[in-house]
């Protein structure tokens, strides 16, 4: 039986409307998920429904940090090279950063409940020292262990009251100032209950600080990245974009990432390998070179490790019967 937290989220869920999930129109060709975000008000709030037939799945990152929870369950969900495992009720800090996606499985069909949201929103130059705080479950992942709150734990029920009452005030008809105190306070409610079960970690300011500064000096090589994703790119050349060594380097993406640079370089071509497979004429050759392969067979083998199919019979075959990438 669901605890009577989790039935109240769920009875505020039934009268809101879920949107296929289809995001394939906000991605760029590295896997980046764009959402315009009001600079005064940079929550959003995204009501998806997911099944095999609907389901977009592309690996994404983005800027925004993010707090992922599925309603139905179950979910299966990628975060650079770890597989997640989710029930319905799960509370799931992405590591936004890292690639990441809902993979597909036979049965696959639940309603999820997405809220990302700027961290300057929260926590930024200026604010009350204390407010840091909210954000230390995005930030504090010294082990590998993703930070999940499970919907049986005793902790998650002020968490999904928390998120019952921020669904209703973001979703609200009433004045816009009331619809963003109201969403922001709320949010600051979920956060501070997140904070607070993951406070295990004992990280301390500064490493949160530490962390938020190392994604950011990654953001002009993701820039890069972006325009450039087709060329060679070697770590010496990486790292005197971010002015770093290439052993600091090396050790500074692997936590930001999730991954080597040259995963996520195979991991952004093939994506957008395979996206201009499914939308164009082009032959395999064509579109191997265009995403910086200059060998075909390499190209080949490299696709059908990622998606357990080679490019021709990706192309021809639903998307529902593929695989869906692998790192």
């Amino acid at each position: 039986m669901k605890p009577n937290a989790l039935r109240q989220l769920l009875a505020v869920c039934d009268r809101l409307k879920f949107e296929p999930h289809a995001i394939a129109d906000f991605l760029d060709s590295r896997g980046h998920y764009e959402v315009e975000l009001t600079p005064e008000f940079p929550l959003s709030i995204k009501l998806f429904r997911y099944s095999s037939r609907h389901h977009t799945p592309s690996q994404t990152w983005h800027e925004r940090l993010e707090v992922f929870v599925p309603l139905d369950g179950p979910v299966k969900f990628r975060m650079g090279d770890q597989m997640v495992p989710l029930e319905g009720g799960d509370l799931l800090v992405v590591d936004n950063l890292k690639l990441h996606q809902v993979v597909d499985f036979p049965g696959f069909n639940t309603r999820a409940v997405v809220v990302s949201f700027m961290p300057e929103f929260v926590y930024s130059l200026g604010s009350p020292s204390g407010d840091y705080t909210f954000l230390l479950p995005f930030y504090s992942k010294l082990d590998r262990r993703p930070h999940l709150l499970r919907g049986n734990n005793e902790n998650a029920a002020d968490a999904h009251q928390a998120l019952s009452r921020l669904l209703q005030a973001y979703f609200s008809s009433d004045e816009r100032q009331f619809v963003q105190a109201g969403s922001k306070a709320y949010l600051l409610e979920l956060l501070f209950h997140l904070a607070r079960h993951f406070r295990s970690s004992d990280v301390l300011r500064w490493e949160f600080l530490r962390q938020q500064q190392r994604s950011l000096r990654l953001k002009r090589l993701f820039d890069h990245i972006q325009a450039h994703f087709a060329d060679k790119l070697s770590v010496s050349q990486a790292a005197r974009l971010v002015a770093m060594s290439p052993a600091a380097f090396m050790k500074i993406f692997k936590q930001v990432a999730g991954m080597t640079l040259v995963s996520y370089l195979n991991h952004v071509r093939l994506a957008r390998a395979a996206q201009l497979l499914r939308e164009t004429d082009r032959s395999i050759a064509e579109i191997a070179a265009e995403t910086g392969f200059s060998d075909q067979s390499y190209f080949d083998r490299r696709f059908k490790s990622s998606f357990g199919v080679a490019p021709k019979v990706f192309r021809t075959r639903p998307s529902a019967e593929i695989p869906s990438a692998k790192n």
